[in-house]
């Protein structure tokens, strides 16, 4: 499910993998860092060596937090059965719990939309779908600019469950024929919930349209920083997709690329965790 990491790979090609978004999404990046750092207290402890490649490794991707939460427990405790642990719990433990609270949300004819590509939002959906002979469809968007809705709307199919895949803009368009919206997480935050770029414009419409709007996140993605920033990611990921005779034409125009925003929590209905299914009062609380 993850790129296996092995122990000759070096912290500078470990932190190209997370910075190009070959390893993407917050509990994937948290398991790929924990997987190195593992090897590194194997070759060389837990000393302040081990503390500088950590914290270099955290601020790759800053915005998802799993990977900050991780690093903190591991210099409370110093331990490979921590890291092991935390690897298991990310790995299969969380995911498994979360999708067993399926049967609380999921019915059975509903159509879902879901936005870019989401490991726990995807077991949730296929849990849903094959329990109880549940049939779901799902309505998935493209993602842009890296398109990681295809990589789900591919996944999906592997799954045998129906999807159709769309467009970004055409969000408003669709929402009004769909029963729910299940999303996931890169962090939990007091402001709302941390998740790709649009991912709150799908929560405007689905108010709009009187629709639920589900977050799906492990405990881990619970995210207390005082310091937080949206990563920006390099204009060329919208650059490239730009036909060559129109580049020409861009010359002096400034290209901004947010990887991810922040929805307020008065458009969540709630959040399917692993500890259960929280309303968002119930998180805001959590999160004082």
């Amino acid at each position: 499910m993850y790129p296996k990491v092995l122990a000759m790979v070096t912290l500078e090609r470990a932190v190209r993998e997370i910075e190009s978004v070959r390893v993407q999404g917050a509990k994937q990046i948290a398991v790929y860092g924990l997987q190195f750092l593992r090897q590194v207290a194997l070759e060389q402890g837990f000393d302040e060596r081990f503390d500088k490649i950590a914290d270099r490794l955290r601020k790759v991707r800053p915005t998802a937090v799993v990977l900050h939460n991780c690093i903190e427990m591991i210099k409370q405790e110093r331990k490979l059965s921590t890291i092991d642990r935390l690897m298991a719990y990310l790995s299969e433990e969380s995911s498994e719990k979360i999708a067993k609270h399926s049967d609380r949300v999921l019915r059975s004819g509903m159509t879902v939309m879901t936005h870019c590509h989401s490991g726990e939002a995807l077991q949730f959906l296929k849990h849903g779908h094959g329990r109880h002979g549940k049939k779901l469809s799902v309505i998935a968007t493209e993602t842009k600019p890296l398109e990681q809705g295809i990589k789900t709307a591919k996944e999906l199919t592997q799954a045998r469950i129906p999807v159709t895949l769309i467009l970004d803009n055409a969000v408003g368009f669709f929402m009004k024929d769909v029963d729910a919206v299940v999303v996931g997480a890169d962090a939990l935050r007091r402001e709302g919930v941390v998740n790709k770029i649009g991912t709150s414009l799908l929560a405007f419409s689905a108010k709009h349209y009187h629709k639920p709007f589900y977050v799906v996140a492990n405990a881990l993605k619970v995210d207390r920083r005082k310091d937080f920033s949206i990563e920006e990611r390099p204009a060329m990921e919208v650059y490239r997709q730009i036909t060559t005779a129109k580049r020409k034409s861009l010359h002096g125009i400034k290209i901004r690329n947010p990887a991810f925003d922040v929805t307020p929590w008065e458009y969540v209905t709630a959040v399917i965790t692993d500890e259960g299914v929280m309303k968002p009062s119930q998180m805001k609380e959590r999160l004082k």
